[in-house]
């Protein structure tokens, strides 16, 4: 076999294992084997494109060199990123990969055409050296509006910029003359190949892809990470034609579709449209109210009172938010949970689709706190069951609990589904101030009747909870059988 036959054979290998991964991280129960089918995928593609690239090089020596060099700092970087991240700056970390994705597919656009130029016109001739231009300015056109906007969002969530969203006058129809002024220069650029339209090209998606971001809420930041990581698959795969490698082509399309099909998901679970979102700037027109301005009374309460409500209670349901993760309470939210079914409490948890600062964010800390899979629910699956619920615990989260989603037209979160806990008979709010949400809108949940805010650290709290609990059971002379993990 020739060497680009084995690399085509381990390239279609490497496809297939990487849609077993994807297909492997669609639950929990199999999100372990999904990832080792993405390592396995990932590392005989990199086998076949050293073997490729070494069998092409007329510089054998220098070339496997330059990638040893290359592997050996890419994965020290890798492996101590992945080792010092916590799951609170994942959000951010995985933006930040998303911007070397699209700033790669514009290093690989520049240095296509300037191999063909170099080379004159490298071999293609007549409608292929067209489409090869064309491939070009799209590849830097999509690249770069994802290395940008990734750094926009990457800035937001570890909270190095304002959340709140960047309203230019006339910012849509700014948007729509970027684009315009791209299908231009491209045009320009496939009838008349010149240095400036790509030049251009560059400059204008670099700052599209900044304005598209900036204009996004802080609120909406799950669905634009989701959305970014689409447009890094788009890129790989516009990187792929240039390189004429169909493993990018394909890992690009499996990411771009499925992170297009992830934001429509959230989308239609956060009552937003998906043409809006692709097109930046939604969720901004509504009025920017909702300060922290007087809504009434709130009750406070502390960890002794909470735990002997808790105590009485037969139904519990916890609802956490990225105030857990910033925590880091989800071990002693576990070890609450465990203490409670103990006592033959039906607990589960509500998860928003937004809860946190990317999809699954809340999940992945319950699945690492050991928390059971099927005490773990949706939105939609437990929104109903509030009203007969007797307590719930919101424990770092605020907007994805807020009523004024549901009952102020005028908010910037209006039309968002959102979980009803004011329909619970109690409800316990965890939380270090009255400060308003990431979307920097007030809560009027804090001030309801039943509501009672539990000011403090989540972790420590928690802890305290739990504590209480064993002291009321020694008290009471109750023995409980413990819950496995």
């Amino acid at each position: 076999m020739t060497a680009a036959s084995i690399s085509t054979a381990a390239y279609l290998v490497a496809a297939l294992l990487f849609i077993l991964s994807l297909a492997g991280l669609s639950k929990h129960e199999t999100a372990r084997q999904g990832w080792t089918y993405g390592v396995a995928g990932m590392v005989v593609a990199l086998a076949a494109t050293i073997q490729l690239t070494l069998h092409e090089s007329s510089v054998r020596g220098s070339t496997a060199l330059v990638l040893a060099i290359s592997l050996v700092v890419g994965a020290a970087i890798g492996l101590w990123r992945a080792r010092v991240v916590r799951m609170t700056g994942m959000p951010e970390l995985i933006a930040l990969l998303h911007s070397f994705v699209g700033l790669a597919a514009v290093l690989v656009g520049w240095a296509s055409y300037i191999e063909v130029e170099r080379n004159g016109e490298g071999g293609f001739s007549g409608t292929l050296l067209s489409i090869h231009h064309a491939e070009v300015s799209l590849g830097i056109f999509i690249g770069a509006v994802t290395f940008t906007g990734s750094i926009v969002a990457n800035l937001k969530l570890s909270a190095r910029i304002k959340s709140a969203p960047l309203v230019l006058p006339g910012k849509n129809l700014l948007n729509l003359g970027a684009l315009l002024a791209f299908v231009v220069l491209t045009v320009v650029f496939v009838a008349e190949p010149a240095l400036w339209p790509v030049i251009a090209v560059t400059a204008i998606a670099l700052l599209f892809g900044w304005h598209l971001v900036a204009s996004i809420g802080g609120g909406d930041m799950p669905v634009v990470v989701s959305m970014l990581n689409s447009y890094s698959g788009w890129a790989a795969a516009a990187s792929g034609f240039l390189l004429d490698n169909d493993l990018l082509i394909v890992v690009g399309a499996l990411v771009g579709s499925s992170g297009a099909y992830l934001s429509y998901i959230m989308c239609k679970a956060m009552n937003r449209s998906f043409v809006s979102v692709i097109a930046g700037g939604f969720g901004i027109e509504a009025p920017a109210g909702g300060g922290d301005g007087g809504q009434g009374e709130h009750r406070e309460t502390n960890a002794d009172e909470t735990a002997e409500l808790l105590a009485g209670a037969s139904r519990v349901v916890i609802t956490p938010g990225y105030g857990m993760a910033v925590a880091q309470a989800q071990y002693p939210v576990a070890e609450l949970t465990r203490t409670l079914r103990a006592r033959g409490v039906d607990v589960r948890f509500g998860i928003h689709p937004v809860a946190g600062r990317l999809p699954g964010h809340m999940n992945v800390l319950l699945a690492e706190a050991k928390v059971p899979y099927d005490i773990v629910l949706e939105m939609d699956e437990i929104n109903d069951d509030f009203a007969t619920t007797d307590v719930v615990l919101v424990i770092g989260a605020n907007d994805t609990v807020n009523p004024a989603a549901m009952d102020d037209p005028g908010s910037p979160i209006a039309g968002m589904p959102v979980l009803r806990v004011w329909e619970a008979a109690n409800v316990v709010v965890f939380k270090r101030s009255m400060a308003s949400g990431y979307a920097g809108v007030q809560n009027p949940l804090f001030f309801r009747e039943n509501t009672a805010m539990l000011f403090g650290d989540a972790k420590t709290r928690s802890d305290e909870i739990v504590a209480s609990l064993a002291s009321l059971a020694a008290l009471s002379g109750t023995r409980v059988a413990p819950v496995p993990a």
